[in-house]
């Protein structure tokens, strides 16, 4: 906490050279996946026209993909301040503006109207800023419509198909061989965002970002083969819907099987569920992640959700470093997250109203599953020590108590009015 912060610097405008770079590293991932892209309606908008660029969030491919198809058009990437560790110069020629995740940043804003207004740069920005966990949309951030408001540019809209298919997070960075192509579509105009409201720009985008890839991949008959296709899948789907024991799955080859009661689901070619023997509770992993959700508000309401677990506690005060700094404990109940340890010199709680969702990922840079919290002095990576499955259930947990603590607020504001 010592160290001192580094002192804000504005954008960079992406040369001709980063932008050529960023297209010949991508290449190879989009051949070996027939890439091909649909514009819709992007005649609309100006060879030299800066906009903001929404992309849904999948996998790593996303990059390439937005560095293939903007290809000549400079941009500036909203990137999380952990990917400048190390490499903050090249990030910085890169076009990226760094941004803490699901932490409130003001200045993140005022660097996008700088790049947009002076640079004349167009803006790349993932909105649900964490991958998906099950193939569906995350929660996006309240304010985006907001957001929309105050930069008053064109907003274009990427959605990928076949990226989550072909490396989802779960999986272990193990690559399918899957077909991966992009719609690319025109979807505000400056007049649209000056006519509508806050609240129903919010609402157009939210719809633009609803999607389920395993519906995707149900639908077009995508076949997935791969004898590792459901590796790790315990990390999403913890909870046996058969005996309800949580962290006793076990995702191996193409199975999911009940540490527990012994029960074993199969992960078939199409991206469906089927019980071996007896019956399939959800045959859809999206419907038995949303049980899951279900069951942990459950808890919440009846105050029995609780998590407790002994973590190795990494901080991101610069970008020099991730420095490890010591163990400790992570708490997370009704009242929010309280993290614990450093022989006694760390004490952090975080209000359960602090972020609409949790900045959680699986075999985070290759160290393990993490559970992000912090604020916008310093950020907290905890690991968990214990065994099971923590990630997915806290991210969950944090979604339904972020609502409730709102609804709350609401009410007591309603009362006394």
């Amino acid at each position: 906490m010592a160290i001192p912060r580094a002192k804000h610097k504005k954008p960079m405008k992406q040369s001709i050279l980063f932008r050529s770079l960023l297209r010949v590293v991508s290449m190879p991932d989009l051949f070996a996946t027939k890439f091909e892209c649909n514009k819709i309606g992007m005649e609309r908008l100006g060879k030299r026209e800066p906009c903001l660029f929404l992309m849904n969030h999948s996998s790593f491919i996303d990059l390439k993909i937005a560095s293939t198809i903007l290809y000549p058009r400079p941009f500036n990437i909203v990137t999380t301040t952990d990917g400048f560790v190390g490499k903050n110069l090249l990030m910085r020629c890169l076009g990226c503006i760094p941004t803490k995740k699901f932490v409130t940043d003001v200045a993140l804003v005022r660097d996008m109207l700088y790049a947009l207004k002076k640079l004349k740069s167009s803006v790349l920005m993932y909105p649900e800023a964490g991958y998906s966990f099950d193939g569906t949309a995350t929660p996006l951030p309240g304010s985006i419509g907001k957001c929309l408001k105050l930069l008053g540019v064109p907003v274009v809209m990427i959605r990928t198909y076949g990226a989550f298919a072909r490396d989802p997070l779960y999986n272990n960075l193990q690559l399918r061989r899957v077909k991966v192509s992009a719609d690319m579509t025109y979807l505000l105009s400056p007049e649209d965002i000056k006519e509508k409201s806050a609240t129903e720009l919010g609402e157009i985008v939210r719809e633009a970002f609803r999607f389920d890839n395993f519906r995707w991949q149900q639908e077009n008959g995508v076949r997935i083969d791969e004898p590792f296709r459901a590796d790790c899948l315990n990390r999403v789907l913890y909870k046996c819907p058969a005996c309800h024991a949580e962290g006793d799955m076990k995702g191996e080859g193409t199975t999911l099987t009940c540490g527990h009661c012994g029960k074993r689901y199969l992960l078939d070619e199409y991206g469906y569920i089927r019980a071996e023997e007896g019956e399939t509770e959800y045959a859809h992993v999206p419907d038995w992640y949303a049980w899951e959700r279900r069951c942990v508000a459950e808890e919440l309401q009846t105050d029995t959700y609780r998590l407790d677990t002994a973590v190795d506690i990494y901080m991101l005060v610069d970008t020099k470093y991730l420095y490890r700094v010591g163990e400790g404990r992570l708490v997370h109940s009704r009242e929010g997250f309280h993290l614990t340890g450093c022989d006694g010199k760390l004490d952090y709680t975080q209000d359960p109203t602090a972020s609409y969702t949790l900045n959680s990922d699986f075999n985070w840079y290759e160290i393990g599953d993490v559970i992000g919290i912090g604020n916008n002095k310093t950020l907290y990576y905890c690991f968990p020590k214990d065994a099971g499955d923590f990630v997915a259930k806290t991210r969950l947990a944090t979604e339904e108590l972020y609502e409730m603590s709102r609804l709350g607020k609401k009410e007591k504001a309603a009362e006394k009015a």
